[in-house]
């Protein structure tokens, strides 16, 4: 799990770089580890050529409906599981509206926020 926070005015294609390389490698049962992801799904805001580039040299599929031409409505059912995801975190009252003014803070209580996601639907 990676997380990050960016200021209200910052595009969210800045911050796709850093949460890429701060993704951790992936583990599988058996064999080898994979070490990097294959796909990237993301929504049209991502779709910069330079963005696109730089995900297929290091060997990432990118799954980024393209402005003007596809409808983002490919993207659905992946999408809906960051919304979702999204949902859940907001139904903490002190992520909903950046009460602290240190970025730190805000960033533990996120973090905090997400563990407590994850605890909850594992033990369901």
């Amino acid at each position: 799990m990676t997380v990050a926070i960016s200021a209200a005015n910052i595009h969210d294609s800045h911050a796709l770089k850093p949460l890429v390389n701060a993704l951790p490698a992936i583990r599988s049962r058996r064999g080898p580890r994979r070490r990097k992801r294959t796909k990237l799904h993301a929504d049209k805001a991502y779709d910069i050529p330079a963005l696109r580039d730089w995900l297929r040299q290091r060997r990432i599929i990118p799954r980024i409906a393209r402005k003007g031409i596809e409808s983002s409505e490919k993207l659905g059912k992946h999408r809906w599981v960051i919304e979702r995801t999204i949902a859940w975190l907001t139904g903490y009252r002190r992520l909903s509206i950046r009460y602290e003014r240190k970025p730190s803070h805000y960033l533990a209580f996120l973090t905090l926020g997400a563990a407590i996601t994850c605890h909850k639907k594992l033990t369901k």
